[in-house]
């Protein structure tokens, strides 16, 4: 569904080029549930915004159901973000009128994209755990609750693709538990897809993929395998190649194995690639 290929973005700050992202490869696919991870300044922020037609790209493409839309005009990318894409900011200030009640803001947005339904804001308000909540207005709310709305609100166009920066920055650790169950059940009944950007390391044990960026590129992946015979999951972490046949190493994996140059001696060993300290 999503395909973001060899990915550049530069900024202007201070009269100095900064590089969010550098060449930035990967592959998302339809009705996937998946983290982006990275530290502050990594770029997994101005990946998601791109994605979301929010920024263009410096350099490279981004095909979303196989059409490029960093070409897009600027007409064409408003009804893109309006029609197929769902934003979900940490703070409800940003997905949330506060004048309105919890109902009007979903039925607000509906006009928005001009698919408008009473009957399917309220719906989505159920689908959410909210109907009881509907004439209340956001300062009414607890910050959990506000979430919950902000996700309906998400939804309420029917986007096939649901962008969540850092949504559960701004709640305790019972009520992130409770918004990413959410998050299963919607794409487990809606298939939609959902792409969540966060610091948060944890995530691998909620979602099914996990992609690490670091230095603008994705490092490393990790792909939850559940054994449903016992009630057992496991996590297997990949180093993600370049186009360049380039990788990666974190810290931590330097460090674990004493490598402390910038030279490292790699060899063949019995069909495996092998990289370790010199001698």
């Amino acid at each position: 569904m999503i395909c973001c290929d060899g990915l550049v973005k530069i900024y202007m700050t201070d009269n100095r080029k900064v590089m969010a992202l550098e060449g930035l490869d990967i592959t998302i696919k339809t009705g996937e549930m998946m983290a982006i991870i990275g530290k502050s300044g990594s770029g997994k922020s101005t990946l998601l915004h791109m994605i979301g037609g929010l920024e263009t790209p410096t350099a490279g493409s981004i095909l979303i159901d196989g059409k490029d839309i960093s070409t897009l005009k600027e007409k064409e990318i408003v009804t893109y973000r309006r029609n197929t894409i769902g934003f979900l900011w940490q703070k409800s200030a940003r997905n949330l009128f506060p004048y309105l009640t919890a109902l009007q803001n979903i039925e607000t947005m509906m006009r928005l994209g001009k698919k408008y339904s009473k009957e399917r804001a309220i719906k989505l308000l159920q689908a959410v755990g909210m109907e009881q909540h509907a004439n209340k207005f956001p300062n009414q709310l607890s910050g959990g609750e506000q979430q919950r709305v902000s996700i309906a609100v998400a939804l309420a166009n029917q986007p096939s693709i649901l962008l969540a920066d850092e949504p559960t920055g701004a709640v305790d650790s019972q009520t992130a538990q409770q918004i990413f169950q959410l998050f299963h059940e919607l794409n487990c009944k809606l298939g939609i897809t959902i792409i969540i950007v966060t610091h948060d390391l944890a995530l691998a044990d909620k979602v099914d993929r996990t992609v690490l960026i670091s230095d603008g590129k994705i490092s490393t992946e990790k792909i939850r395998q559940v054994q449903k015979a016992a009630d057992f999951q496991s996590h297997e972490e990949y180093s993600v190649m370049d186009k360049a046949h380039r990788i990666q190493l974190s810290e931590e994996v330097l460090e674990e194995a004493g490598i402390t140059s910038d030279k490292v001696k790699v060899e063949v060993v019995e069909g495996k690639v092998v990289i370790s300290r010199p001698e």
